[in-house]
């Protein structure tokens, strides 16, 4: 890990490079709407199919071009291929409990201090099965930690998503509840599934590396 050139940084892992999504940028988008107008991938990770380069841009600029966001490339290649960030504005359960202190799931602006955040994740269907979404994740997770000194994090999927379960398991994310009939804002109609939360904390991400 690197810090960049602005507040963002730059994750290295041994295959992946993780950097902060850029705007306005014509191959940056045409990349985005290459991927994310596969039916298979968005509608899984609770996001709609992008309709058009257009669209694509839009949600850079307005979704992904945020603080803690990553854009994941191949190492030796620039192009976005997936994305793995924070949800400081989500709100799932109330509050947290970590080793007696309880944390609020959101932003400092929403009055609770950002000590246990939701992250979320996807990657190209070209790029499924290769092992690449841990390793992204196994690399924000140790950032969460290491750098923005979080205390939590959480993780979400769809309770048919045994993809999505197994990545979060490899990470060492634990079952923490399910939440039922939660409706999918960012998909279009009346969208309901139910959900499984994930959480690991500090303490055993650090007890698995022996610390």
């Amino acid at each position: 890990m690197r810090p960049d050139d602005g507040m963002m940084m730059v994750l290295n892992t041994e295959r992946l490079r993780l950097r902060p999504w850029r705007v306005d940028d014509e191959e940056e988008t045409r990349s985005l709407f290459r991927y994310a107008r596969d039916p298979e991938v968005g509608p899984a990770a609770g996001w709609a199919v992008h309709g058009s380069p257009q669209e694509s841009a839009r949600i850079i600029r307005d979704v992904l071009a945020v603080p803690e966001t990553y854009a994941i490339t191949l190492t030796g290649d620039d192009e976005a291929i997936g994305s793995v960030g924070l949800s400081y504005g989500t709100l799932i359960f109330t509050s947290d409990e970590v080793d007696g202190n309880r944390y609020g799931i959101g932003s400092e602006s929403e009055g609770r201090p950002a000590k246990a955040c939701e992250f979320g994740y996807w990657i190209a269907k070209p790029f499924w099965g290769q092992g690449l979404v841990p390793e992204a994740v196994a690399a924000f997770i140790c950032h969460g930690f290491e750098d923005l000194g979080l205390e939590s994090m959480w993780a979400r999927h769809d309770v048919n998503n045994v993809k999505s379960k197994r990545v979060m398991q490899k990470c060492g994310l634990q079952y923490a509840g399910t939440m039922h009939h939660v409706r999918m804002e960012q998909l279009d109609g009346e969208v309901y599934r139910d959900e499984d939360m994930r959480r690991i904390t500090r303490q055993e991400w650090l007890a698995a590396r022996g610390r």
